[in-house]
């Protein structure tokens, strides 16, 4: 019992922290190309590009970041996740069009794979609540 307390006080801390840097996400774009930076993390004369982590990405969606773009938040995501009525690539979609990845991102095998870890892992971190 102690360790789900622990864990849930992980998550918990985790998305306070996380949530304000992946909301203030922007995306530039240069020559077409777009790329989904931070700039509330980047100095102004840095040239370093972060895209949002898949781990971001799932916490993002499921404090509702995207549900504007037709991805559900907290449990309705982890029953969609569960019935496989949502998978990576959905998500990641989403995220494209709400301008938090680049459109590179639906073809990136490794990413995608990410996501649908972090995905398959959302409901033991919802069910240890």
């Amino acid at each position: 019992m102690k360790l789900v307390t622990l864990i849930n006080s992980a998550l918990i801390f985790a998305s306070i922290t996380l949530v304000p840097g992946i909301a203030g996400a922007q995306t530039a774009t240069s020559n077409s190309n777009e790329i989904a930076i931070n700039s509330n993390n980047l100095p102004r004369n840095s040239t370093t590009v972060s895209y949002l982590q898949p781990f971001n990405l799932v916490n993002f969606a499921y404090q509702g970041g995207l549900k504007q773009h037709g991805i559900p938040s907290g449990e309705a995501l982890v029953f969609q996740t569960q019935n496989r009525n949502l998978i990576a690539k959905d998500l990641v979609k989403a995220a494209v069009n709400a301008n938090k990845l680049p459109l590179q991102a639906l073809n990136d095998q490794n990413y995608l794979s990410a996501v649908n870890s972090q995905l398959n892992a959302l409901p033991d971190y919802a069910s240890a609540d």
